[in-house]
């Protein structure tokens, strides 16, 4: 609960204008029930970023198992765990905070995406094979980075990811 708290206070104020009074008047426990809990701002925005990506990476992965679901169907639905939860006004700024400060997270910001990004390949590559995956998986992952900066809607974002993974899964 006070990380989710924290990821929605962060994303609406961004990092630096977020006190750790906002985190614990949005998490309903006192500053310093928060202090107790989290020695500073750093280490709390860590932490709620973290939580954050590691249940998006755990969704995935869950999506992916799936393998009575079409290859197409379960990417979709990958990707949109991954990025298209993130569009729209106040959830595209979680990722933005996410991205503006990539010196307090450490290497979370490196090793969620290259595990997203095993995660997309093996998938594919249980169809297309071991060769041709990396490209594909790649290319569908710069199709959806521009289609999240494109999209004023999650609808928008799946609809034409959509059709971005059937041209790449045929």
């Amino acid at each position: 609960m006070v990380l989710d708290s924290a990821m929605v206070t962060f994303a609406r104020f961004g990092y630096r204008k977020t006190s750790m009074q906002d985190v614990a008047r949005a998490a309903h426990i006192s500053r310093p029930g928060l202090y107790f809990l989290f020695s500073s701002k750093e280490t709390l925005f860590r932490a709620a970023v973290t939580q954050a990506l590691e249940r998006d990476i755990t969704a995935v992965e869950h999506v992916l198992a799936d393998t009575g679901r079409p290859l197409p169907e379960r990417l979709a639905e990958a990707f949109d765990q991954w990025a298209g939860r993130y569009i729209g006004p106040l959830t595209r700024d979680v990722s933005v905070v996410i991205e503006d400060n990539p010196d307090l997270l450490g290497e979370i910001t490196e090793t969620t995406p290259r595990r997203f990004e095993e995660l997309i390949t093996q998938a594919i590559a249980v169809e297309s094979g071991r060769e041709a995956a990396p490209p594909v998986a790649q290319t569908m992952i710069s199709a959806s980075i521009g289609l999240k900066h494109q999209a004023a809607s999650r609808e928008f974002y799946l609809e034409r990811l959509k059709v971005a993974i059937d041209l790449l899964v045929r």
